[in-house]
C-alpha cells in the first residue's frame, strides 16, 4: 500500500517511516532528502532548485514533482511519501502523476499529537556542543544532567527548540496543511492515527491502518 505521511514537527514521522521501511520493505521518499540529493549530484532539477533557493525564492511545484517522478520511475515497491504535498496544487499535481504512472494511493495518514505533547517533545531536546550528539531531558536524558555521555562537553538547547520558536513552527504547519488534509478527506483516503505513547504503540496503530 502506497501512503502519504503527514504530521507536525515532533509527531514522529521520521521514526515511523524508518520502521515501515525496515519491517515492511517500503521505500521512504522524503522530499527534503530528494532536494539534497539532487543538489549534491548536480542534476538538471537540482541545479535549477539550487539557483532558486540561493536567490531566496520558493522552489516551484513542477521541480519538486519532477524529482518525485524521477524516483517513481525506479520504484519496485510500495512507498511512503513524506513532506509532499504541502499545498492543494501539489496534491492535484501528485494525483496527475500517480494516474500517469498507473500508481494507486492507499492512504493519507496524519499522525495526530496534542499541541502540549509536541511542545514537550521538541523543547526537551538537547544537543552536545562538542560532538553534536542529541538527547532529550525526558525520553533520552544524559547520565549526568547537562553533560554529554560521549565526549563530556556541555549540552545546550538550540534556539529553534525554544518554546516561542516552536509555537510559531507548529502554528505555521497547522495553517499550511489544513487545506491539504481537507483535500484528502474529500477523497476518502484520509485517516488519523494517535501519535501519543511509545514508538511501538504508534507503529501498531499505523500498521492496522495499512492492513
Amino acid at each position: 500500500m502506497n501512503i502519504l505521511l503527514f504530521g507536525p514537527p515532533g509527531a514522529g514521522k521520521g521514526t515511523q517511516s524508518s520502521l515501515l521501511k525496515e519491517r515492511l520493505d517500503m521505500a521512504h521518499i522524503s522530499t527534503g532528502d530528494l532536494f539534497r540529493e539532487n543538489i549534491k549530484n548536480k542534476t538538471e532539477l537540482g541545479l535549477k532548485a539550487k539557483e532558486i533557493i540561493d536567490a531566496g525564492n520558493l522552489v516551484p511545484d513542477e521541480i519538486t514533482i519532477g524529482m518525485v517522478e524521477d524516483v517513481f520511475t525506479k520504484l519496485n515497491k510500495d512507498f511512503i511519501l513524506d513532506g509532499f504535498p504541502r499545498t492543494v496544487a501539489q496534491a492535484e499535481a501528485l494525483d496527475r502523476l500517480l494516474e500517469k504512472k498507473n500508481i494507486e494511493l492507499g492512504r493519507a495518514i496524519f499522525i495526530q499529537v496534542p499541541h502540549e505533547y509536541l511542545l514537550g517533545r521538541l523543547t526537551g531536546r538537547r544537543v552536545c556542543t562538542g560532538c553534536g550528539a542529541t538527547y532529550h531531558i525526558e525520553a533520552m536524558p544524559s547520565k549526568e544532567e547537562g553533560i554529554c555521555d560521549k565526549c563530556g562537553a556541555d549540552l545546550m538547547q538550540r534556539k529553534d527548540d525554544s518554546a516561542d520558536v516552536i509555537e510559531t513552527r507548529l502554528e505555521a504547519y497547522e495553517n499550511s496543511t489544513k487545506p491539504v488534509l481537507e483535500y484528502y478527506r474529500s477523497t476518502g483516503k484520509y485517516v488519523e492515527v494517535d501519535g501519543t505513547g511509545e514508538t511501538e504503540e504508534v507503529y501498531s496503530r499505523v500498521s492496522k491502518v495499512l492492513d
